[in-house]
């Protein structure tokens, strides 16, 4: 199932950069989920010259419906829901750690590193999924994103009291 997840990630992606980028739009990510007895595909739209609105959301919702049902990529029943990534947006894909490079973050790891499992740091390097974090130390952690739960922006701070 994992690859017919992947599949219809990559196809809905397919369909949605195109006409996220005329609507102003820049494609986040696509993920199609199952929660519980539902199946959940999720467009996540960003912009760069603004945060993203409901009127965004509305409209990208619109604009992919029809193609979405002309394409049927997905064989089962799903609810579409578009949304923002949000102000701690989750870095998966390459171009996410590209364009945040020297941003905070936050990182939690799947097994404890150095026995800690969560880190809070600067993006100070990425390249083919080999990470380096700048902690607040002055310390750089190297990593490979597969050893991460999650990776997302640290837009509230935590470094410190002065920060």
């Amino acid at each position: 199932m994992a690859e017919k997840k992947a599949n219809t990630v990559s196809l809905v992606w397919d369909i949605a950069e195109p006409i996220a980028e005329k609507l102003g739009l820049v494609l986040w990510d696509v993920r199609f989920l199952k929660e519980g007895s539902n199946y959940y595909l999720r467009i996540i739209i960003d912009r760069d010259d603004r945060p993203v609105d409901i009127d965004d959301c509305v409209n990208m919702s619109h604009a992919i419906d029809g193609p979405l049902d002309e394409a049927d990529p997905i064989d089962t029943s799903y609810s579409l829901q578009v949304q923002s990534p949000g102000i701690e947006r989750e870095l998966v894909r390459d171009f996410h750690f590209e364009k945040n490079i020297g941003e905070k973050v936050t990182v939690r790891f799947i097994r404890a590193l150095n026995s800690q499992r969560e880190y809070k740091g600067v993006l100070s390097a990425y390249q083919n999924g080999k990470i380096s974090l700048t902690l607040p130390d002055g310390e750089v952690l190297e990593f490979n994103k597969k050893e991460a739960s999650w990776i997302k922006l640290d837009d509230f701070g935590g470094f410190g009291e002065n920060e």
